[in-house]
């Protein structure tokens, strides 16, 4: 048990003490001050709660009534007494047992709650908690499975009522429409809506514009969903997206138009996004072709200028030879001994060094012009564009660019907006001596540069939208906030008074000060040297020669095995694919499972379909169709889930951690071709580009999260997602990273969201701590450069909680706020109270860092933990050369879930037969110490054969010649 958990829930209060004197009998007082806790902590008891209990929950109960014996096995023998104990107890604290008529208020309010999540585990929790807050013993755990278990189609329901006022005649009958095909397209608009662009040029964002233009015609902008939950909507939408025509026509109408409403909803907000992220791809692209280009001139420049000048001066020299040139032939004269391609490379090289600033890389993107052009004014007529910020006359310019580029205009006027304009753009657009002829192409694309910039940074935002929409947008409203804040805030674990929670952060920094102190006085690991910050390495700890024997006992005895038996068996333990439903829900054919464990094993080690079709004799449509139908990111996530927990039941498990500490890292591959979301990165790609794919590894060695990403995506801006996203039955409480991982704000979101943040951070002496303004502490000789105001972060702690509340309940992932805050260029308060209050908490963070040589190796070995896993899925992402080939990034997070299928069925698989070995080595009499477990890994794969098997026998096709007869074309 968490050490918060025990001080918070069974501390026993004054009124506590009191209500436990009139019992007599040391072990009855101990008995029913223990229940006092676990109801405060659960909510209710479970039937043999005194034979459940941690060990550490008697002596710290039995400390407080001074008991000597914190034993309780004296107590309760009397099932009577125990009952009236409890009755006594309930009395106390407030609560009353579940009744039937508890229905009428929980089932409406559990359907709400069914709008926002449709996780089953989620929703049980959400209930027990719901109760404990009502104060109402939790009843037996299966009456609230099969309340929650019916939540699904009482939310269908909800959702049709909800939008029947939109769902008028002439709507329904443009949303059958959509599963119609069209006679232009050929395919239906359903099928057309669903396929996502694979480049970001000019043609690939005409077509996005169109699906736009269509949907705007359906008047899907317009359309009022408000009344239903975001995160139902996005559900909706993905049902919609992965089903087919043919089935969604089979669904009865109250089922099928609220899934086609939130498509249509969803797919204007997406593609939305899209287009606006293929612009800023495609501007980036155009810029790195201009700088190259504009290097490449610069060098021949370069080279040019001494043969310059020399050709300048053979020229002058005729012009000035009055006696040999006359005055009609001087350009003659001229060209016979200069060529003109060469004087015109000279003149170009001295107007370089006349006029350096001149020629820069935007008189290059000028060029480009023409390309922008395809789209563009498609692309300022159809987004409606807001300006969140106003303190300049951007917003005349981008009107009136899009009057240029509409045709509405023909010419800049006289006063033109030019207040927004950066240094280089104005020397290529207002100066005088500007060498763009044309300043009108200059001018528009200097403002679609700025408008790029703003999209960026949120001066300018489109409502509706995912991605740029207002800041403010993403949290709850202040309005709903109130009516739910309560119910937030107990889910995030905080206390009563939310306050009191930057007092014990404070406290904390306190308690830590003089102990830092008194360490770096005391020389060692940690010290001072010549005024400067020193910290011993960490060392991994040093492997008994008992462990080391029983892991090579381990390894001549498991079983060599075939990867692809692997697979087979774990499947055979636990029917994950039982949790890869197709669209169509059809009936399973014979080999349905054998196609996909082939379409795991293809996609998982980077293998293309087709070779898995040559190699294990399918064929390749049925593999096709079973791996497209089935294999998606949301079943992937729910057969990785029942992988995880089965781990987390094993025994051995236990020894490696509590599954309650995890860390996440990136691992980078690269790509081949266009691929939109790929990124250079020279150190790890060399001239290529790549992609991230982080993972979240369990103490206990399983991987519950995993994401493809662009390869410059720093890592401190994704961490979060996973960890509240986890469906496991891991409790993730703490988390670490390396340096990368880390933010200030990072450090405030954890702490917010009830998680303790742990990263390695190298450079500890160059981090900067914090005093705290207003208090006379005594600080230690560290960098404590930095002040906090707590008055400061105190007035705006309830925009922080809104903020955590927003991400606990799924209106907001943290990374796609982290990065709008990131890019704001004029960072708001709630930017300034985030960072002020992660540097409160990286603070305490660093002096507890340094106070703790066990912290700091945990640290240190859960990330080892992680490269071992990293090793793993390296040696099982082995097809294609390493190199992924998808083009599409919903491709890729299906990939990146099938490997970490892959590499959690061997770390189960090995898990399993290391506790078979064990079990057998101790009925041999080997000396097994149970200390020496926790040295042991499951990431091993040295007994594992990843290639199949080839054969070398003759083949009986082979006629008498020893040739094979060809195939018919």
């Amino acid at each position: 048990m968490l050490e918060a958990d025990l001080r918070q829930h069974f501390h026993l209060t004054e009124a506590d003490r009191t209500f436990l004197l009139p019992f007599r009998g040391a072990a009855n007082r101990l008995g029913v001050a223990v229940q006092l806790g676990l109801l405060r902590l659960m909510g209710f008891l479970p039937d043999t709660w005194w034979e459940q209990l941690p060990p550490d929950v008697p002596p710290f109960v039995a400390a407080q009534l001074q008991e000597a014996s914190p034993k309780l096995s004296a107590y309760g023998r009397r099932q009577q007494t125990r009952s009236e104990h409890f009755l006594t107890v309930l009395k106390h604290l407030g609560f009353r047992k579940w009744e039937p008529l508890d229905l009428t208020w929980l089932e409406p309010w559990l359907v709400e709650r069914a709008l926002e999540h449709d996780d089953e585990r989620g929703l049980l929790a959400m209930t027990c908690l719901r109760l404990q807050q009502a104060k109402i013993v939790r009843p037996a755990i299966g009456t609230l499975e099969r309340l929650v278990g019916s939540l699904s189609e009482l939310a269908h329901q909800e959702t049709y009522r909800r939008l029947a006022p939109l769902l008028r005649e002439d709507v329904c009958r443009q949303l059958d429409q959509l599963l119609v095909p069209d006679e232009a397209l050929r395919i239906t608009r359903h099928c057309w809506l669903v396929q996502t662009a694979t480049a970001g040029n000019p043609a690939a964002i005409t077509t996005t514009l169109n699906k736009l233009r269509y949907l705007s015609e359906l008047g899907v902008p317009d359309w009022d969903v408000r009344s239903l939950h975001p995160n139902r909507q996005k559900r909706l939408a993905l049902l919609a997206r992965n089903r087919s025509n043919r089935h969604l026509e089979r669904l009865p109408a109250a089922k099928r138009y609220p899934l086609l409403v939130a498509f249509l909803r969803e797919s204007y907000l997406t593609l939305t996004d899209e287009v606006l992220g293929m612009f800023d791809a495609y501007w980036e692209h155009s810029l790195a072709k201009a700088r190259r280009a504009h290097d490449q001139y610069q060098q021949q420049i370069a080279a040019a200028k001494d043969t310059a000048l020399r050709t300048l001066a053979q020229a002058v020299e005729i012009v000035l030879d009055e006696d040999q040139t006359q005055a009609g032939q001087v350009r003659p004269n001229v060209f016979a001994r200069i060529p003109r391609e060469q004087l015109v490379l000279a003149w170009e090289a001295v107007q370089t060094m006349l006029y350096p600033t001149r020629h820069s890389h935007l008189t290059f993107l000028a060029k480009r012009y023409s390309l922008f052009k395809q789209f563009t004014p498609r692309l300022l007529a159809q987004i409606d564009f807001r300006h969140g910020f106003t303190g300049d006359d951007f917003p005349a310019a981008l009107e009136l660019v899009a009057d240029l580029q509409a045709g509405r205009r023909r010419k800049l006027p006289a006063a033109l907006p030019t207040g927004f304009l950066k240094p280089t753009w104005r020397k290529l657009v207002v100066a005088e001596d500007s060498p763009e002829p044309d300043v009108r192409h200059a001018y528009e694309l200097c403002v679609l540069s700025t408008l790029r910039d703003r999209l960026r940074s949120g001066d300018v935002y489109v409502a509706p939208s995912h991605q740029y929409a207002y800041l403010s947008s993403y949290l709850i409203g202040p309005a709903e906030w109130q009516q739910v804040k309560g119910e937030l805030c107990a889910q995030l674990n905080l206390p009563p008074v939310t306050t009191d929670r930057l007092t014990q952060r404070l406290q904390e920094l306190q308690e830590l000060l003089a102990p830092m102190q008194r360490l770096l006085e005391a020389g060692g690991e940690v010290r001072l040297e010549d005024g400067k910050l020193v910290v011993g390495r960490v060392s991994a700890e040093e492997v008994p020669a008992g462990a080391q024997a029983l892991q090579q006992e381990i390894s001549r005895r498991l079983p060599v095995v075939d990867l692809t038996d692997i697979l087979v068996e774990v499947n055979g333990w636990l029917g994950f694919t039982d949790h890869l439903p197709g669209l169509e829900h059809a009936p399973r054919g014979d080999g349905h499972d054998t196609r996909l464990l082939a379409g795991v094993l293809a996609l998982g080690c980077n293998i293309p379909l087709t070779d898995m079709a040559r190699s294990t004799g399918l064929a390749y449509q049925s593999l096709w169709w079973t791996a497209a139908n089935y294999l998606r990111d949301d079943t992937l996530k729910a057969a990785n889930t029942l992988l995880v927990n089965e781990h987390h039941r094993q025994w051995l498990a236990s020894y490696w951690g509590s599954g309650t500490f995890s860390s996440s890292d990136g691992q980078r591959f690269a790509v081949s071709g266009k691929v939109r979301n790929a990124r250079s990165l020279p150190t790890y790609f060399g001239t290529g580009r790549g992609v991230t794919m982080q993972t979240h590894s369990s103490d206990q060695y399983s991987q519950y999260g995993s994401k493809a990403v662009p390869a410059t995506l720093r890592d401190a801006t994704i961490v979060l997602d996973e960890i509240v996203d986890n469906q496991t039955e891991l409790s993730i409480v703490e988390h670490t990273t390396d340096t990368a991982g880390y933010s200030d704000i990072i450090f405030a979101l954890f702490d917010l969201l009830g998680l303790y943040f742990c990263p390695r951070m190298r450079d500890l002496a160059d981090q900067k701590l914090y005093k705290i303004r207003g208090e006379d502490w005594v600080y230690p000789d560290l960098r404590f450069t930095g002040t906090l105001n707590p008055d400061y972060i105190c007035r705006h702690w309830d925009e922080l909680l809104r903020l955590a509340g927003s991400i606990k309940s799924g209106r907001v992932t943290a990374s796609l706020f982290i990065r709008k805050l990131q890019a704001y260029p004029r960072q708001n308060h709630l930017t300034y109270v985030l960072q002020a209050y992660g540097q409160l908490i990286k603070t305490n963070f660093i002096l507890r860092y340094l106070q703790s040589q066990p912290l700091r190796r945990r640290i240190h070995a859960q990330l080892n933990k992680g490269e071992e896993l990293h090793a793993l899925r390296a040696w099982l992402w082995f097809g294609s050369e390493g190199v992924i080939r998808r083009k599409q990034q919903e491709d890729q997070a299906e990939a990146a879930r099938c490997l970490t299928l892959l590499t959690n069925c061997v770390v189960l698989w090995n898990t399993v037969y290391m506790q078979e070995v064990l079990q057998q080595l101790q009925a041999e009499g080997y000396p097994v110490d149970k200390t020496h477990f926790k040295y042991l890994s499951p990431s091993r794969y040295e007994h594992i054969n990843r290639l199949g098997k080839y054969s070398f026998e003759s083949p009986a096709q082979v006629g008498p010649q020893h040739r094979r007869p060809l195939r018919r074309p």
